[in-house]
């Protein structure tokens, strides 16, 4: 038997940026059976939440979005498929509607996905680059107010009683900066377990710290470092020694 989901809706606005987060139940059979058709699937996971999202845009309309439905359009059939004796039988238990047999081969029964979220815009969007850049883990360890905190599961599967295949995405907001997690979690039991991560930072610095040296100096990226020592006249150093042999 399904759970049971209370749908919900929250949004949150912090400075040009508003964050939308909603929850609700997973789609109809029906539904289920027209997006399967269209990702050519077989079937899409058991809990499936087509209407879930979590968006974060910004005031000028670009920005991002987290969806099951791109998530699974992400779902690569031709490459790294888990090859276990349990996926016959899942596939076979799944195999309800005639026409859902006809279908492109091959098919990732786990639904793995390399999903990184849906980017918002029509004349302005976020450009994505390759960087040696790292999120500062230490910042995200301060100690700091949460002001908005959601987690929305967007699919979640079974396996047939093999294991588990779920997406989720969290995020919280704290004055200083945001933080996104979106995470694809796979266990098969006994054969292995899989996950990837995708994260989100930015930093969005309050005005009244641009006044402050102090605070403000953690949020200025270093352009330029130069390390240097200082070292005595060797005259001086001369000295010294002498000094020190004669006593």
């Amino acid at each position: 038997m399904m759970p049971v989901f209370k749908s919900s809706r929250r949004d949150f606005t912090f400075g040009p940026w508003k964050l939308t987060a909603a929850r609700t139940h997973i789609i109809k059979s029906s539904e289920a059976e027209r997006l399967a058709e269209e990702l050519h699937m077989p079937c899409v996971p058991e809990m499936m939440f087509g209407d879930n999202v979590l968006r974060i845009q910004h005031e000028s309309l670009f920005g991002i979005e987290f969806n099951a439905t791109d998530a699974l359009r992400c779902v690569n059939n031709s490459q790294g498929m888990v090859k276990v004796a349990c996926a016959d039988e899942w596939q076979e238990s799944r195999s309800e509607p005639e026409h859902t047999k006809e279908v492109i081969k091959p098919y990732d029964w786990t639904y793995t996905t390399d999903y990184k979220g849906t980017l918002l815009g029509d004349t302005l969007k976020l450009k994505v680059s390759p960087t040696t850049e790292h999120i500062d883990t230490e910042k995200l360890k301060a100690r700091e107010q949460i002001m908005f905190f959601e987690e929305v599961l967007l699919f979640e599967d079974e396996l047939h009683d093999h294991g588990v295949s779920s997406l989720s995405v969290k995020i919280r907001v704290m004055p200083s900066s945001f933080f996104v997690l979106l995470r694809f979690f796979l266990r098969v039991d006994g054969v292995l377990i899989r996950m990837n991560d995708t994260r989100l930072y930015h930093e969005h610095v309050p005005p009244p710290l641009f006044t402050d040296p102090n605070e403000i100096a953690q949020y200025l990226p270093v352009k330029e470092s130069i390390c240097e020592k200082l070292a005595f006249p060797e005259e001086v150093c001369l000295e010294s020694t002498a000094s020190s042999e004669g006593t």
